[in-house]
């Protein structure tokens, strides 16, 4: 194989690992991280189970509308506005069901299981 090629095919498997990792949970230092894709308007997905100390990362997939992360029970704690690209990461302590809307879009519901 051409040294050409080798380096392409190396480049467009770099490329596509962040898609690649966004598909499954990750630890780092016993914490978990699971991903939310937010994507046509949509919490993809809807609904994660965690175990309590994990954390939960939500990234905007859209092309050009912001989001954010807001959770009604808890005096409505709003996370800061996520514009295409960017992430808002909160990690959740006990056990519970965590349910949230995004504030410029309250259709757009999600929940939090978060279990022994």
């Amino acid at each position: 194989m051409p040294s050409g090629t080798m380096i392409r095919s190396g480049w467009l498997c770099l490329k596509r690992a962040p898609l690649v990792l966004a598909l499954f949970a990750f630890s780092a230092l016993g914490e978990t991280v699971v991903e939310v894709r937010i994507e046509g308007y949509k919490y993809l997905p809807a609904e994660v189970r965690i175990k309590p100390g994990d954390s939960v990362r939500w990234v905007n997939h859209e092309k050009r509308t912001s989001h954010s992360i807001v959770f009604p029970a808890e005096g409505g704690l709003e996370s800061e506005r996520m514009f295409p690209d960017e992430s808002w990461q909160r990690q959740f302590a006990r056990p519970g069901r965590y349910a949230y809307h995004c504030g410029p879009h309250p259709e757009m519901e999600g929940v939090v299981l978060v279990v022994e």
